[in-house]
């Protein structure tokens, strides 16, 4: 018989904040492998982490590493990570179910939103800062293209703080499928779901908050209740790096139907569509991808801080 594959390894500094109590932030990898260029990727995640620290709180990586899930990375194991990554690299993207066979195979992977939310419920921390969650793509209807995202939020425990869902999705139909789910998405200091690059969808949130102790008062009273699942921040890009919505609308569609004509779909859709809209915009949604990502981490850190606290 094998071996027992251990379901995490905590990095020491993560283990210590978690046994005495402390504030932790699980960050996501795919972001690192396959959501930004090389270098600008590796500059973001060690940006991102120190943003984390910045606020009082540990950062909490989370990746694949030749075989074994890994919650906390060091700046080296970070820069493999980012060298390792995008259509063709040796690092895959690893959702929920592509967990067993990665590990089984030994092989590395960025953690999508959905494994990166089951890994840090494993690990026990309650907070996670992404830049978007996917969500229902355009044409579902017909591709049945929706994220496992999703249904992790409905089961797993912990609160994701992001941007809104990715603008390259049907946010009606993402925002539909999360009410159905019994997710509730809380605009952080907003009334409107963003819409990624942009901070405005014209889509409604659920409920609002303006300060980390209001969210982290919405969090406890979610355990408190025994709810099951998770909490979606929507917390809007910084306005200084905020896209015009209606000129990064059409270059969305330009992209789309790019990604048509190439025949990509499915777990390359929207690594691709990502770089495409890089390209289009001339750099710009890189900027404000790293905007809204920093920022999400600096609102997540302060949270996870208030959580913390011995009034909790």
């Amino acid at each position: 018989m094998m071996a027992p594959v251990a379901a995490v390894t905590n990095a020491p500094e993560v283990a210590a904040a978690l046994a005495a109590g402390g504030a932790v932030v699980a960050l996501e990898s795919t972001l690192i492998t396959h959501g930004m260029p090389y270098p600008s990727n590796l500059e973001t995640a060690l940006g991102v982490e120190a943003v984390v620290r910045e606020h009082g709180a540990v950062p909490a990586t989370i990746a694949v590493l030749d075989g074994r899930p890994r919650v906390g990375l060091a700046p080296g194991e970070l820069e493999k990570l980012a060298a390792g990554g995008g259509v063709g690299g040796g690092v895959v993207k690893a959702s929920r179910r592509d967990l067993p066979a990665v590990v089984a195979s030994g092989r590395s992977a960025g953690t999508t939103v959905a494994a990166t939310m089951f890994l840090a419920h494993l690990a026990g921390i309650a907070v996670f800062a992404t830049g978007g969650i996917g969500g229902v793509h355009r044409g579902a209807e017909a591709t049945f293209d929706v994220s496992a995202d999703l249904d992790e939020l409905a089961r797993t425990p912990v609160t994701v703080v992001s941007a809104g869902a990715k603008s390259i999705l049907d946010l009606r139909k993402t925002l539909e499928v999360l009410e159905t789910r019994g997710v509730p998405v809380i605009g952080f200091g907003t009334d409107e779901f963003p819409a990624f690059f942009s901070r405005s969808s014209g889509l409604p949130v659920d409920h609002r908050v303006d300060t980390p102790e209001q969210l982290a008062a919405v969090v406890a009273a979610h355990r408190a209740l025994g709810l099951p699942g998770g909490i979606l921040v929507a917390n809007p890009v910084p306005e200084s790096a905020a896209l015009d919505g209606g000129q990064i609308d059409a270059v969305i569609v330009e992209a789309v139907a790019d990604a048509e004509r190439a025949g990509v779909a499915r777990r390359d859709l929207t690594p691709y569509l990502l770089a495409r809209i890089v390209e289009l915009t001339g750099g710009r949604s890189l900027t404000a991808n790293v905007a809204l990502v920093r920022d999400n981490a600096a609102v997540a850190a302060r949270t996870a801080v208030a959580l913390a606290s011995p009034s909790r």
